[in-house]
């Protein structure tokens, strides 16, 4: 070959971010499969890069015998030893090919042949990457659309954000960057395909991770987390220091740490708790704010009984159940709540009458719908002060 090909190896080895033995290699097995082809695959050829001429050079191998019948496959012990003078009869010696004989080929066809046979090692090398980086956070950009399904562009490779794994309520332009995290990497045909989620619970937990620093340090541990995405979360924490404060380190100053998870999560609320290692204790503080009178725990059936007062009975459930549903996630408990009335009238063995069942029913109600106004009340004040900051 004419050709120095070290200049083009180094040259598509910085552009592509791959080893350049990975390219050598790849260009000998092209050669190889080339001088087969021109040959016959029964000859026994190997191919070899010379790094002095920058040529790939090629040998085909032949036993060494007094006289030779098959002149593909054997050479004379004269015409062996005036390659190597040490070699000796019963050996098989390397016959350097004529490269002139595939044709001459020209730095961008070589340059060609390299880029189509490494391919595959630039998509192991993107595999291996993104697979290392499974539950971390990546950021990229929105780069188009398909059936629901944004498109993120990530730079050397393209992502996909499936419609199951956007948050509902959150809307995306082409252009825009978009965090998210690394969910699963899939091999396929076309290239490795990463999949990215914004609403699995690890992906609020890492954004703690990024945001307080002693979480980051493994001074402060969250312990779990569960979401309604978009809607509500909550997560558990605990400190491995008596001097920090591991709902105060994750709220932040002025609420500036949750606040800045609360913005990437486009107003997600998200409910910090204490964890602790009594079952009963953690179930309480998940149920937080609500005021819980006493927990009853079956370990057999893996659920507790949480009764609270008559008029904590909604806060408790929470809106249409989610306060509820949340804490069954994070604990994962069953658990069921019942008010001071009804657990005394099971405990008594009397079970309600249906007109006082009725009238308990409709009290109930009536307690979620006032407690849903005034929360929907406040949620409106805070929204107008909101407002009125921004104007200023």
């Amino acid at each position: 070959m004419s050709v120095n090909l070290t200049n083009i190896i180094e040259q598509v080895g910085k552009d592509k971010g791959i080893d350049r033995h990975v390219l050598i290699d790849a260009l000998e097995t092209a050669m190889l499969k080339a001088a087969e082809k021109r040959f016959g695959a029964n000859k026994e050829i190997e191919a070899h890069f010379n790094e002095e001429s920058g040529e790939i050079e090629l040998f085909l191998f032949k036993a060494v015998v007094e006289e030779p019948g098959d002149a593909d496959h054997e050479i004379s012990f004269d015409d062996a030893r005036a390659l190597d003078p040490e070699v000796a009869l019963g050996d098989s010696i390397g016959v350097k090919l004529d490269a002139k004989e595939f044709g001459r080929i020209d730095a961008q066809t070589a340059k060609q042949i390299i880029i189509q046979k490494v391919r595959e090692a630039e998509r192991n090398i993107i595999f291996k990457e993104y697979s290392s980086k499974k539950g971390e956070i990546i950021t990229g950009i929105v780069h188009r659309f398909e059936k629901g399904d944004i498109i993120v562009d990530l730079g050397r490779t393209e992502a996909l954000l499936p419609k199951k794994e956007q948050v509902r309520r959150e809307g995306y332009r082409q252009g825009e960057r978009i965090r998210g995290m690394v969910l699963d990497v899939r091999s396929e045909a076309k290239g490795p395909q990463v999949i990215l989620s914004r609403t699995h619970p690890g992906f609020l937990m890492k954004l703690f991770h990024m945001e307080v620093p002693e979480v980051y340090e493994g001074i402060v541990e969250i312990k779990g987390a569960a979401r309604e995405p978009g809607d509500r979360a909550k997560i558990a924490v605990v400190s491995h220091n008596t001097d920090v404060d591991p709902v105060g380190a994750c709220v932040g100053v002025k609420g500036s740490r949750v606040q800045a998870v609360v913005q990437e999560l486009k107003g997600e609320k998200i409910d910090i708790i204490h964890w602790s290692s009594e079952s009963a204790v953690f179930v309480k503080n998940t149920l937080s704010p609500a005021q819980i009178s006493r927990v009853i725990v079956d370990d057999q059936a893996h659920a507790m009984e949480v009764i609270v007062p008559d008029d904590q009975l909604s806060l408790a459930i929470g809106k249409k159940g989610q306060n509820v549903r949340l804490a069954a996630k994070l604990t994962g408990w069953k658990i069921d709540i019942h008010t001071e009335t009804e657990s005394k009238a099971a405990k008594e063995g009397g079970a309600l009458s249906p007109d006082e069942a009725l009238r308990k029913e409709v009290e109930a109600a009536d307690a979620r719908d006032a407690l849903e106004k005034a929360r929907a009340a406040e949620e409106a004040a805070e929204d107008k002060g909101e407002e009125a900051e921004g104007k200023e």
